[in-house]
């Protein structure tokens, strides 16, 4: 009913700020290995981008999870994988096949796809679309396949510069827009636009384009932002 199976298996990122973990042999036992996830959302100037450790057995669904938490957004939207078939070089879309959008029967489920089925070796690629409005476009890059490092609980964000855009902002032009008229007190929308992001956010917080700390991510566990998905 969701469409054709996966195959089961068992992999331009921004710069590389290196580990401890030492870098293994291409097809590994998912297991034993972590994929290392350069991510960049299309169109930013200055780039917005992250770089994440996450488990090589994860399945897509756990991979949107580690990105949505990483970059900041707030998994209100819909999102989907676009990636070449290693076998085919064909481009399958993996995702949600929602029914209250028409059924896709193109659209495989991303809970039921193994990321190392696609992902087999570093330079490897994907577009990750976040929110069908708003259109955020990431490109996914593996940079490196690492072997796990005892003691180390993932996925862990290691490195990414600049603030994600607030929800429903109106995609890369609208972000734009928010960030001028955010920076120019004398702008006439300036007030409605900080009452805004006000109502947005819950709560009065200033948004600092810059401010990004890797260190303060926390992931949420994949299984349980399933189970109060769905």
């Amino acid at each position: 009913m969701m469409g054709e199976l996966c195959p089961h298996g068992s992999a331009h990122a921004r710069p590389d700020v290196g580990s401890a973990n030492k870098p293994v042999a291409p097809y590994p036992e998912p297991a034993n290995v972590v994929y290392r996830f350069g991510v960049h959302l299309r169109g930013t100037d200055p780039p917005i981008w992250r770089l994440i450790d996450v488990p090589a057995e994860y399945r897509f669904w756990d991979l949107h999870v580690a990105i949505q938490d990483a970059m900041g957004w707030l998994d209100y939207h819909l999102h989907e994988f676009s990636i070449a078939a290693p076998d085919s070089g064909v481009r399958v879309t993996i995702g949600i096949p929602d029914s209250d959008f028409g059924y896709r029967d193109d659209v495989l489920p991303d809970s039921e796809c193994a990321i190392a089925d696609y992902f087999r070796s570093p330079g490897d690629e994907a577009t990750y679309v976040y929110d069908f409005g708003d259109g955020w476009q990431h490109q996914l890059a593996l940079s490196r396949v690492l072997a796990r490092a005892p003691g180390v609980r993932y996925p862990v964000c290691r490195d990414g510069e600049r603030a994600c855009p607030p929800e429903d902002c109106g995609g890369v032009g609208g972000f734009r827009r928010f960030l001028d008229i955010l920076a120019d007190p004398d702008h006439k929308e300036h007030e409605d636009m900080v009452t805004w992001l006000i109502d947005h956010v819950g709560r009065y917080h200033p948004y600092d384009p810059e401010d990004f700390d890797p260190a303060a991510v926390a992931f949420d566990d994949p299984q349980e932002r399933w189970l109060r998905a769905f």
